[in-house]
């Protein structure tokens, strides 16, 4: 076997030509290997299945081996770089576009994880004047921008804040049912845009110390409920069966069209609402499926986004299927006697044991115990894993009454609604406790996400133990306690090494649209292969539900 000559030219500078002689012994690697090899990443963004586009090259001389089907291929058009091998002894020459080529690597950001390669290619086109452009996740709790420069692919600056719509409902159900009147629609539109996107707009470019009219662009993901809200379109046919969206198709609009004015930013700014998968199953999710890469993962895995609204979406044998689950905002602390979202002073860390009762108790920050002190997601986890492995919980989530007695006086609270355990001795009624109603709701919102991931495994005919891997999205997935997740059934037989915690997925995903316009389109190909699971139409659920509602 003979060397091969390959030339190729990248197109920067236009018409530039290199030359490198391929060794006998590297004619069996794809060409996407070699030109790799010689510093010319390319796309290749399914990890050279063949299955995307984003390793596309032109051959302009010569021929290749396409060795998925075994045969040649002549100069001529466009191929699969990852399929092709060279010719012993040929001569090729290829050219590589630019939309084909690496801009930057995958990377890990403050909040997200990119597990899929990207072009710096941006959705917005850059101009000396306009070379910032803003990625939002715009959630039904919070809401982050990052800003990001358009010349180099740099974030510059991040903001984030609670979303002020809070105030109509904690979660997207109220906020449906609230937006029905078009002047509450219209008041939950101005708290969107003037009470929380515009300043953090704002801040974001303080941060960076640039000016909000270089804004080429924004793109923004988020639940379906929001984006109708933003958009000002009436959402509630989300509310009702059959559940349909008025739009779920990437929509463009303008400053001025969602009501931003003022700071700067120019009213024709574009903003890029990006595509949903259903009524329940947003961009948010369009986004975590796209920048986590898990529609190229080899075995199964599974997505699943554990903010307000509890979404998974399973990738299996091809199929990809996803359904959202009626966890509501519990584990945001919503409802509970002591609950509170993750901020300074929470109790985010709970260690509980018995015979003998041993309490350890972690505030986000440091610091002691107050008794303002609230308690965050993962301290609720914490406490219902530590409590049914120590015995003190029983399996209906009810404290033992027999093990009660072996809690001192002192962290003990009675009611005629219950018992509650307080986690700092001496705070009288006024610290945080967490009691059996506490318990209850917490239960209910575990059992949803659970039953959920259950019956998309039904669905697709696969076990939990042939998931190769969980992607855990979200803020809460950031900080809990894996094991203890397992443990008190969050993400139901599964084991640690199983579980990847990939953050904000949302956020990355705003971020790879706007540094790479051909993420757009690919996004909205996700929409025609997801298969929506209706769970409260779908048999069996209500017996998993229930199941579930058990530690």
């Amino acid at each position: 076997m003979s060397a091969a000559e390959l030339f190729f030219e990248t197109g920067s500078p236009a018409g530039s030509r290199r030359h490198v002689t391929v060794a006998a012994g590297l004619l069996d690697r794809s060409l996407t290997d070699l030109l790799a090899l010689h510093e010319v990443p390319l796309n290749a963004r399914c990890g050279q299945r063949g299955w995307c586009k984003g390793c596309l090259v032109e051959l302009l001389e010569g021929e290749l081996v396409d060795a998925a089907e075994g045969t040649r291929v002549t100069a001529g058009g466009m191929v699969r770089s990852c399929r092709m091998r060279l010719v012993p002894g040929s001569s090729v020459v290829l050219g590589i576009p630019e939309g084909a080529r690496i801009g930057l690597a995958p990377q890990v950001g403050e909040t997200f994880e990119l597990n899929v390669p990207y072009h710096l290619d941006p959705l917005f086109a850059a101009t000396p004047e306009r070379d910032l452009a803003l990625a939002v996740d715009l959630g039904t709790t919070t809401v982050v921008v990052m800003l990001v420069d358009l010349t180099t692919g740099t974030v510059l600056s991040r903001a984030g804040g609670f979303n002020a719509q809070i105030r109509f409902g904690d979660n997207v159900l109220t906020r449906i049912g609230a937006a029905s009147s078009a002047t509450v629609r219209q008041a939950m539109r101005r708290a969107l845009v003037e009470e929380t996107l515009a300043p953090l707009v704002a801040k974001a470019c303080e941060r960076a110390a640039r000016p909000a009219s270089r804004l080429a662009g924004v793109a923004l993901a988020g639940n379906t409920t929001m984006l109708h809200i933003l958009a000002d379109e009436d959402p509630t046919s989300l509310g009702i069966a059959p559940f349909t969206a008025r739009f779920l198709a990437g929509r463009r609009l303008t400053a001025a069209e969602i009501g931003l004015a003022g700071g700067g930013v120019d009213p024709a700014l574009p903003w890029q609402l990006l595509p949903g998968l259903s009524a329940y199953v947003g961009a948010d999710l369009t986004a975590g499926v796209y920048a986590t890469g898990m529609v190229y993962d080899d075995l199964p895995s599974l997505l699943v986004d554990m903010g307000t609204n509890g979404e998974v979406v399973l990738h299996a044998g091809g199929r990809l299927v996803g359904c959202a689950t009626a966890a509501g905002p519990a584990f945001e602390g919503a409802g509970l006697s002591s609950g509170t979202r993750a901020q300074a002073g929470a109790v985010e860390t709970i260690h509980l044991g018995m015979a003998p009762f041993a309490l350890g108790v972690e505030v986000i920050g440091g610091g002691p115990v107050t008794a303002e002190a609230g308690v965050c997601g993962s301290a609720y986890v914490d406490f219902l894993a530590c409590g049914r492995t120590c015995g003190l919980l029983q399996e209906n989530g009810r404290f033992d009454r027999q093990r009660w007695p072996e809690v001192p006086a002192e962290y003990r609270i009675e009611t005629e609604d219950g018992y509650a355990l307080r986690l700092k001795a001496g705070t009288g009624d006024d610290g945080p406790r967490i009691s059996e109603v506490d318990v209850a709701q917490l239960l209910q919102a575990k059992a949803a996400i659970g039953a959920g991931i259950d019956t998309l495994l039904e669905v697709t005919g696969i076990s939990a133990a042939e998931v190769g891997r969980v992607y855990l999205a979200g803020g809460f997935g950031m900080h809990i306690d894996i094991n203890h997740a397992i443990t008190m059934g969050l993400l139901p037989g599964f084991t640690t090494e199983q579980v990847t915690v990939v953050g904000n997925t949302s956020l990355g995903g705003a971020i790879l649209a706007v540094l790479d316009r051909a993420v757009l389109p690919g996004m909205e190909a996700l929409r025609a292969r997801i298969e929506v699971v209706e769970l409260n139409l779908h048999d069996g659920f209500e017996d998993r539900y229930i199941d579930h509602l058990s530690l």
